[in-house]
């Protein structure tokens, strides 16, 4: 088999490619996280509903990702990326147009569902394509650009509601996603290791149903669940808390918070490298702390304490969700489209239930109840890691 090896041409067009993906699809799904303030304000909705516009484009991102890795299997892998990206584009722009709350849920979940075009299919490829020596270096990055689409996305989003309002930053967003979306299409090497399958769907349920019966990925998915839903809730309601007083900061400088982001970006590569060398277990134990300490430190007053604490807990986060996405790869077997579907099926479930059970938590207790329900979900995480680490010493073991 032809693999894609780490310092040839073909290997660096390929991450290229898939940084450009992962950007435009981040941009786009996290676009209208900064926002949730301006909808409360304008179409008069609580917190928890105007979380909405979040959580029903990750649910359905979540379903359609099942169909779409499947999909994949019979149509390939660059096809469907492809038009994925160009048709989430083009849906953000009317998203711009919306005269009502309503109106503005039903472009977001017509976006998740085109939008799953990319996340699953993408992990697929790295895993058929680039040498497994390589894979957790070629991982890092494209989740590198995953980091860098939800900081620009929220950064642009936040700086052209200040100047003008949230219709014209949604149409930002959608000339930035079309550009990405030709860089992608233009840059991605074709699949040389893919091999085109009929699509049934009898053997797709099987083929779903053996991944969940493995105890391994099981765990993976849970984390996944776990650490987005932390993530997404941290920074679903960080904007309501800074907005207020005796913050009273701007959406520009809301927007600007998510400069930390950049940590995201280096740290999922460099952890993905650790995980390469040292174990995976390991270091995702570091990453989980990393989280939590980040977490606590937003229960502090001074702003600056604040910011350390995010970024904090965005370097966790991306280092964790880095080393989990590419682990998938590594255990499944067979179908492993449809296994990194499974996982970021659960990952973006985690992103709804998370960011919008958070809303209870914001209105009941404060910025308190948020942390509090995010060390709960941290707490889960590493004990389903170290469930995974005793079931996989005892495979080992018994393969010896």
């Amino acid at each position: 088999m032809s693999y894609l090896e780490q310092g040839t041409s073909g290997f660096r067009k390929a991450n290229l490619a898939l940084f450009a993906g992962g950007l435009n699809t981040f941009a786009i799904l996290y676009s209208t996280q900064p926002l949730m303030p301006e909808f409360s304000k304008e179409f008069h909705i609580s917190p928890t509903v105007a979380s909405l516009s979040l959580s029903v484009t990750t649910i359905a991102l979540a379903i359609s990702m099942l169909l779409v890795g499947s999909l994949s299997e019979a149509w390939g892998r660059k096809s469907v990326m492809t038009i994925a990206l160009f048709a989430a584009s083009i849906l953000v722009v009317f998203t711009a147009f919306s005269t009502n709350f309503h109106m503005l849920l039903l472009f977001r979940i017509l976006q998740g569902i085109v939008l799953a075009g990319l996340p699953a299919i993408a992990m697929a490829y790295l895993g058929e394509e680039v040498n497994p020596t390589s894979l957790g270096v070629a991982m890092g990055l494209y989740i590198s650009g995953n980091s860098i689409g939800g900081m620009g996305g929220r950064i642009i989003t936040g700086m052209l509601t200040d100047y003008f309002n949230w219709h014209v930053a949604m149409v930002g967003i959608g000339v930035v996603s079309i550009i990405a979306s030709l860089m992608f299409w233009r840059m991605l090497p074709k699949s040389e290791n893919f091999y085109p399958r009929k699509l049934e769907l009898a053997t797709m349920l099987q083929s779903l149903i053996s991944h969940c019966k493995d105890t391994r990925l099981l765990c993976l998915y849970g984390i996944g669940f776990l650490l987005m839903g932390s993530f997404v809730t941290l920074f679903n309601y960080i904007g309501y808390q800074l907005t207020e007083p005796p913050y009273s900061l701007s959406q520009t400088l809301v927007g600007w918070i998510f400069i930390v982001y950049i940590v995201g970006t280096f740290s999922s590569t460099w952890m993905g490298r650790l995980a390469d060398r040292y174990g995976r277990r390991k270091v995702l134990w570091i990453a989980l702390l990393i989280i939590f300490v980040g977490a606590c430190l937003t229960l502090v007053a001074s702003l600056l304490v604040k910011v350390v604490g995010i970024a904090l807990f965005t370097f966790g986060f991306f280092g964790g969700h880095s080393i989990a996405s590419s682990w998938i790869g590594r255990i499944a077997t067979h179908d492993k489209a449809q296994a990194s579907s499974l996982y970021l099926f659960f990952y973006y479930v985690g992103s709804s239930v998370g960011g919008t059970f958070g809303g209870t938590f914001w209105s009941s207790y404060g910025w308190t109840g948020v942390v509090g329900m995010i060390a709960f979900f941290l707490i889960a995480a590493l004990l389903l890691s170290i469930f995974l680490s005793s079931i996989s010493k005892k495979r080992l073991l018994a393969t010896t």
